[in-house]
């Protein structure tokens, strides 16, 4: 009942950016404070990364593998972002439990920031929700999406939104996706 009443929550079936689209310059709260998108990534890559929701199995385990890989993607000078649609606290909390699944007690913090989109604002924009998926309130959840930046901010890789596909993504494999030369 929630979900019909939020016209920023009404999902399309047209993705919110397509391949070569700048993505947009937008101004953000994350684990790390407030970010503008462009500025975050300089003349960086950029992989933007969602997940349904935090503390879950899944999405623990697969961000869990992005802290872990976040090393080889900076050598390749990419940076890493997530978003979530939960709150900068659950955020925080979430982390932890991130980097103590991962066992590393050298890491005291997540090498990349998530990003609290808690309105969905976001995940509209870009086309980021599931349709099929959805929380207690009825809301839809983020999809696991990926997007790829290159340095003139745009789109040059996207894993799209699959409706009910609730598979971790293989950081590794997108690990390689960061090897494509800049065009």
């Amino acid at each position: 009942e929630a979900a019909r009443g939020c016209s920023a929550c009404r999902v399309s079936s047209m993705p919110g950016l397509l391949l070569g689209d700048v993505v947009p310059n937008f101004e953000v709260e994350t684990t790390i404070g407030t970010i503008k998108l462009h500025e975050y990534l300089g003349d960086s890559w950029g992989i933007l990364f969602s997940h349904p929701r935090d503390y879950t199995p899944v999405c623990t385990t697969e961000l869990g593998r992005a802290a872990w890989t976040s090393p080889e993607f900076a050598k390749r000078n990419v940076k890493m972002i997530a978003l979530s649609i939960d709150t900068i606290e659950d955020h925080r909390g979430w982390s932890k439990d991130i980097l103590a699944y991962n066992n590393d007690e050298t890491v005291t913090e997540m090498p990349f920031p998530i990003i609290a989109d808690s309105q969905r604002r976001l995940a509209v924009e870009l086309g980021m929700l599931d349709p099929e998926e959805k929380d207690q309130a009825g809301m839809p959840l983020t999809a696991r999406c990926v997007f790829i930046f290159g340095p003139d901010k745009k789109l040059k890789l996207s894993v799209p939104l699959l409706p009910g596909y609730n598979r971790p993504r293989n950081f590794d494999e997108i690990l390689s996706c960061a090897r494509l030369p800049a065009s």
